[in-house]
């Protein structure tokens, strides 16, 4: 196996009795933004500890460039950490927060030209003299993205830094960290359990459940092209269907809402169902609807689908109203069996 920038191999970790962290195989390549997904518990910060030195693992190896830097210690990795929360000294002003880690690397002159440009990068110049309890939530996430920043790292590891703003400044902020990732071209390894900053950040996601990676791939294919019923489930909306055994579909079939087609009766040949639950949400409405067989009897299944809000205007659907849907081949998902949906 050809290693990456950044390699791990073989990597466990528990606490007592414990499992955090379980064989744990990744390559991550140079200048890439890895985002590790997944439910709480699930191992995602402790890999992220384990790979800034804050953990050590009980086994396996950790390469950066081909050097094994398993037994380095943290101030010996030369990599940024931003903490979920920022972790800003309160009696520092701004500009002494970013400086704190060049103190031992720069001279007084070099420091203040570095801290100068940081400033100007996350546009935060006009508040060099204040200290973090006279800035915004949105703000100290900036300084605290400076000061991980500082050193030119070789890698930059961000434990849900976005997790504690409001949305409106998370989706500026998430912005501003791939601008920073762009500009810098430094390896970045974020932990989300945010499925949207994921999708709209990471080069590759990496899904993790229960200590282990369950499928790293880029956002499109996690999205589209899940390995498991539990990776379809968890990142963005989904239905399951289970099919009528001995049919020629014989499993689980799984499909996004979006590609769920409403159609006219009689129209075009589709499934019949009954509308339960009628969303609002302003370009679509959201629907989930009670499955019903050619009988017009409940199949106790449930489907969800958006659809553009003129064609509901057009359909005039109603709660409690029979529809016609269809299931483009395309875009429909199969699983053999649901026994992997398990969260916990």
């Amino acid at each position: 196996m050809k290693s990456g920038y950044l390699s791990l191999r073989n990597l466990s970790k528990q606490f007592g009795k414990q499992v955090a962290l379980q064989d744990i195989q990744l390559d991550i390549n140079k200048h890439e933004f890895i985002c590790l997904l997944g439910p709480s518990g699930c191992g995602k910060t402790t890999l992220l500890r384990v790979l800034a030195g804050l953990e050590k693992a009980d086994r396996g190896i950790l390469t950066l460039a081909g050097k094994d830097i398993t037994a380095v210690p943290a101030g010996k990795r030369n990599f940024g950490m931003m903490f979920q929360s920022y972790a800003l000294f309160p009696n520092l002003s701004v500009s002494e927060n970013i400086a704190y880690g060049l103190r031992d690397r720069l001279s007084k002159a070099q420091i203040a030209d570095r801290v100068d440009e940081l400033l100007g990068l996350v546009e935060l110049d006009e508040q060099r003299h204040k200290v973090p309890a006279q800035l915004s939530g949105g703000q100290q996430q900036r300084v605290a993205l400076a000061r991980a920043l500082a050193f030119s790292p070789d890698c930059l590891l961000l434990d849900e830094p976005l997790s504690a703003l409001d949305a409106k400044v998370r989706i500026k902020l998430r912005r501003e960290i791939c601008r920073l990732h762009q500009q810098f071209g430094m390896t970045t390894v974020m932990v989300t359990h945010d499925q949207e900053e994921a999708l709209t950040m990471a080069d590759r996601i990496v899904v993790m459940n229960k200590a282990r990676i369950i499928q790293v791939g880029t956002p499109k294919e996690v999205y589209e092209q899940p390995n498991s019923p539990f990776v379809a489930d968890f990142i963005g909306a989904v239905s399951f269907i289970e099919t009528v055994k001995d049919s020629q579909d014989n499993g689980v079939l799984a499909i996004r809402p979006e590609h769920v087609h409403l159609v006219r009766e009689g129209q075009e040949k589709g499934k019949p169902a009954i509308v339960r639950e009628l969303e609002y949400r302003g370009t679509h409405y959201r629907l989930v609807a009670e499955l019903l067989d050619h009988q017009d009897t409940s199949l106790q299944q449930f489907i969800t689908m958006d659809v553009p809000a003129k064609v509901m205007m057009g359909l005039d659907v109603k709660l409690n109203q029979k529809i016609i849907f269809t299931l483009p081949a395309e875009h429909i998902i199969r699983f053999d069996s649901m026994a992997e949906l398990s969260v916990v």
